[in-house]
């Protein structure tokens, strides 16, 4: 069996290798974690890429897009590139409920150097989304990163305000208009630094988003934290 099958055939037990404590990729010992060190030091890294948007950028400058069109938030962090494995990992954790990748993810990120943090957002979920999912696995990553970073956490601090298409059934074009007036917040946040968790960046359009209505919330910045960023080829 390949490590690829492998790791859907494990998968598929949810919870059943992160208590026997196999590695979710090769099957080797986890130890406590649901990766091996080998394998978690060998997820796909980010090239060189802007601070704002986190796609590649010689010597890790602002690239052209940001510059040309400034994103409403203020920088971005990712883990990896949303690349196999890495892709599998977080589809695992989001469709295939394994909650043991959760305190994986969110401690990766707390590992981090980060910038000056006041208040954690989780990217929220409509509710009929959340009802059916039973998760947002956005929550479960900020709660462990929040608490790891010792900073406060608001996970009901922004919602969605209507049910909008999934942003993956849509073409990239479509994305932006399909997110605005997405999301609400109810929050004084006057001068604050808000860090919002999600899992995947994709074209940022969401996280766009959702990074305005915080700004007209109040918010001085918005920083991006996610654990993969995707990067078309």
């Amino acid at each position: 069996m390949s490590n690829h099958d492998g790791f859907l055939a494990r998968c598929g037990l949810v919870a059943l290798s992160w208590i026997a404590q196999d590695c979710a990729l090769c099957g080797a010992s986890g130890g406590h974690e649901p990766l091996c060190t080998a394998c978690a030091e060998n997820l796909p890294a980010l090239p060189e890429h802007c601070p704002r948007c986190a796609l590649p950028s010689p010597r890790g400058s602002v690239c052209g897009n940001c510059l040309a069109s400034p994103p409403h938030f203020d920088g971005t962090q990712a883990l990896w590139l949303y690349e196999f494995p890495c892709d599998r990992l977080v589809q695992a954790l989001k469709y295939r409920a394994w909650l043991a990748l959760a305190p994986f993810f969110g401690n990766k990120l707390a590992s981090r150097p980060l910038p000056p943090i006041d208040l954690v957002v989780p990217m929220p979920l409509y509710p009929d989304r959340l009802a059916q999912r039973g998760f947002n696995q956005a929550v479960e990553i900020a709660r462990v990163f929040a608490k790891r970073s010792r900073l406060r956490l608001a996970p009901r601090g922004a919602r969605r305000a209507k049910d909008t298409t999934a942003q993956t059934e849509l073409p990239y074009e479509e994305r932006t208009r399909n997110v605005r007036g997405a999301f609400a917040c109810d929050l004084e946040l006057s001068g604050m630094s808000i860090a919002v968790v999600d899992d995947v960046m994709t074209t940022g359009a969401s996280l766009n988003e959702l990074a305005r209505v915080l700004k007209r919330a109040g918010a001085a910045r918005v920083e991006n934290l996610v654990i993969a960023r995707s990067v078309l080829r």
